[in-house]
């Protein structure tokens, strides 16, 4: 079965649900079943890459002699690893084979479960199990650094957008991912509940990486060029890459201070003095080990490094996320809000208190008392 991000009436609903599982500071674990683990999350898949077994191994060649990253990827397989350590780890950077195995099983139980008995939105779990204990690798604990009081600052509720408590009176009440304009650069990397494909091409002289979800490209010139002015700013930031050995290093800045590291880029805003370096190796056929360094002394108090594995997953392939199509987030907020307004001024005239402005979703758990519920898939 190829999958892929089309037409999503879905894609804001996913929203909620992805920031719960990658925003910074959450914890990533598995679904709620387990299962025997198959034979490829038997172990720790970092254990098995072939940069691993054999030091003496190289990364595949592009015609012109550079190391290939060409194909599409995903960071599916890193579902399971929290962005952030917990506690109890301390600087462990690894599970013991006890926690691992209970990872595994959890992964293997959640893949099941998406395969095999939910409905409601598309849910990927990739087929390898790593045993990392965090995304963040540096500091030493694995926690992202504290904000500064200017970051602090800047949080407010247009940070969650259509998943905030509101008000919503304008566009601008809404994060860039509501209104399907971008994921920004780690909020389309960083692993969430679907979308998480990439696809790589390459040139003697650039590299392009094509993000799935919100359908964002970034264009890395190699020829050493002149960084652009800094009055220009951009969704992504302007990139510039060169070749460290085997390793493709990107050096990003002139950014907008719209977006957010956080996975599909929520989260409070980083400023526009943030500057991201990336590190691409390939340490296997399939698997392409990924080190970036957040550095914005506006918004933390120190720079903190993510490190994840992007690797292939079967029959995988990107198609194009048609994120407009069907997308009612911000008009029906919007629209929802004044219906709000109408309420709480025909009660305040009845004289009776303000209706309660409804927190989260509601949407994920169990039906309310005398809902209908049928099978949509029974065809009636």
């Amino acid at each position: 079965m190829i999958r892929s991000a089309t037409t999503t009436t879905l894609c804001s609903l996913a929203a909620g649900v992805a920031l719960a599982l990658a925003a910074p500071g959450s914890a990533q674990r598995g679904g709620g079943a387990t299962a025997t683990p198959s034979a490829a999350r038997s172990v720790p898949a970092e254990t098995t890459a072939a940069k691993v077994r054999d030091r003496n191994w190289k990364a595949p060649r592009t015609s012109w002699g550079d190391p290939s990253f060409e194909g599409v990827w995903s960071t599916d397989d890193m579902r399971s690893v929290p962005t952030q350590r917990p506690d109890n780890f301390g600087t462990r950077e690894t599970l013991t084979p006890e926690e691992f195995q209970q990872r595994a099983s959890r992964d293997e139980g959640g893949a099941d479960a998406a395969a095999n008995r939910e409905t409601f939105l598309r849910n990927e779990w990739g087929i390898r199990t790593f045993g990392y204990s965090s995304l963040v690798v540096d500091p030493p604990d694995g926690k992202i650094p504290a904000m500064t009081p200017a970051g602090q600052a800047r949080a407010g509720n247009r940070d969650r957008g259509t998943f905030g408590p509101g008000p919503f009176n304008a566009f601008e009440d809404f994060t860039l991912y509501d209104r399907c304009i971008t994921r920004g650069v780690l909020g389309s990397t960083l692993p969430v509940i679907y979308g998480n494909g990439l696809r790589i091409v390459q040139n003697p002289g650039s590299v392009a990486i094509s993000y799935e979800m919100i359908h964002d490209t970034r264009i890395i010139p190699l020829d050493r060029r002149q960084p652009l002015e800094s009055d220009i700013r951009q969704w992504m930031g302007s990139a510039r890459g060169h070749w460290d050995g085997d390793t493709l290093v990107v050096e990003t800045r002139n950014f907008t201070d719209q977006t957010s590291i956080g996975g599909n880029g929520n989260g409070t805003r980083h400023s526009e003095g943030l500057e991201l370096t990336e590190r691409f190796t390939r340490v296997d056929p399939e698997m392409i080990e990924y080190i970036a360094t957040v550095k914005d002394p506006v918004t933390y108090t120190a720079p903190f490094t993510f490190r994840l594995m992007i690797t292939t997953q079967p029959n995988y392939d990107t198609y194009e996320y048609s994120c407009h199509e069907g997308n009612g987030a911000v008009g029906h907020a919007l629209s929802g809000e004044r219906a709000f307004d109408k309420e709480a001024e025909a009660a305040i005239a009845a004289g009776k208190p303000p209706p309660q402005r409804a927190q989260g979703l509601g949407i994920y758990g169990r039906p309310r008392e005398g809902a209908e519920v049928f099978d949509i898939n029974a065809g009636e």
